[in-house]
């Protein structure tokens, strides 16, 4: 599916056809996070309880390679 960037106002939006909208089980006003892995990007509904539980994973990860971070920090 090859889509066109629009100018909305003073910023450039993607306007997402109903058809994809639905497969990627998004609707308006959702918020996505758009990646870039090898293959390209992708786009996936953003989930509060992903991000938390992620920042969980960070933060114990910080917690326990504290000394060798502030050495690459250096």
């Amino acid at each position: 599916m090859k889509l066109q960037l629009k100018k909305i106002g003073n910023s450039t939006g993607l306007i997402l056809p109903k058809e994809l909208l639905a497969r990627l089980n998004l609707e308006q006003g959702d918020e996505v996070i758009v990646s870039e892995g090898p293959e390209g990007f992708s786009v996936t509904r953003s989930s509060d309880e992903a991000m938390e539980k992620g920042l969980e994973i960070a933060r114990k990860a910080m917690k326990t390679y504290r000394n060798a971070l502030k050495e690459l920090a250096k």
